[in-house]
């Protein structure tokens, strides 16, 4: 997991991983879309590569990189962790339950003051 988090902590790189979420290309299609230098971008696809995000399929001599997604799946699981309501919230879920099926009860088993004034 640490490896796939330093992988994606550069923008570069998750520009490529985006690039390469729908469709596969070569290193030259991928440093064509940046201002940086072809040596940079090599770079930044042998740190995707050494963290297994992207994967090189050879079709002929050419190279083309594929994105490797299933690598994102413990990183992911990790965040919905941390995204999890606290206990408060689920503390403040019931407290807001009790409130709502007091009031109902006293509807429905009660008469207001005005109610009683009517009948008497």
């Amino acid at each position: 997991m640490d490896k796939v988090a330093g992988a994606i902590a550069d923008p570069v790189r998750r520009a490529i991983l985006m690039m390469l979420r729908d469709q596969r290309l070569s290193a030259g299609e991928i440093a064509e879309r940046f201002t940086i230098t072809r040596p940079a971008v090599s770079r930044h696809l042998r740190v995707l590569r050494d963290s297994e995000l992207v994967q090189v399929e050879l079709v002929g001599r050419q190279r083309f990189y594929v994105l490797h997604a299933e690598r994102l799946t413990e990183l992911t699981e990790w965040i919905a962790l941390l995204n999890r309501p606290s206990g408060w919230e689920h503390h403040f879920d019931a407290l807001e339950t009790e409130i709502y099926r007091t009031r109902r009860e006293r509807r429905d088993h009660g008469m207001t003051g005005q109610e009683k004034e009517n009948t008497a």
